[in-house]
């Protein structure tokens, strides 16, 4: 299991309390220290839809320009955007067993792991 996100975001902070309450090991991957990799974004995008990895509630999503915001238009669109701002992706990301799960609920967490 991996869990991919930022360490300062409140949802992600609850998503690993959350892991290692129900005793879940997972690997961390903080995509402000590393580099994402276009086809790790593809795979997100064909597993759940590139609607649903942008975040437009965000900070990051605000900034941006209107063209940018204009360029997003499909699933290349959203990758080349989410690669060169990667807070644009919707926190916490976790890949279990090639299942992905996009944002933190409890409940969709149970039903994922337990």
């Amino acid at each position: 299991m991996k869990l991919y996100g930022i360490p300062n975001c409140d949802t992600v902070k609850k998503a690993r309390v959350w892991l290692t309450e129900n005793n879940f090991d997972y690997e961390w991957y903080d995509f402000k220290k590393n580099v994402l990799n276009p086809a790790l974004i593809e795979s997100w995008i064909a597993n759940c839809g590139w609607e649903v990895l942008v975040n437009r509630q965000g900070t990051t999503w605000r900034k941006l320009d209107e063209a940018s915001k204009a360029s997003l238009v499909d699933a290349a669109s959203a990758t080349a955007l989410m690669l060169a701002n990667p807070s644009l992706i919707k926190r916490p990301v976790l890949d279990y067993k090639g299942k992905i799960s996009v944002g933190f609920k409890p409940e969709t967490y149970s039903a994922l792991l337990l």
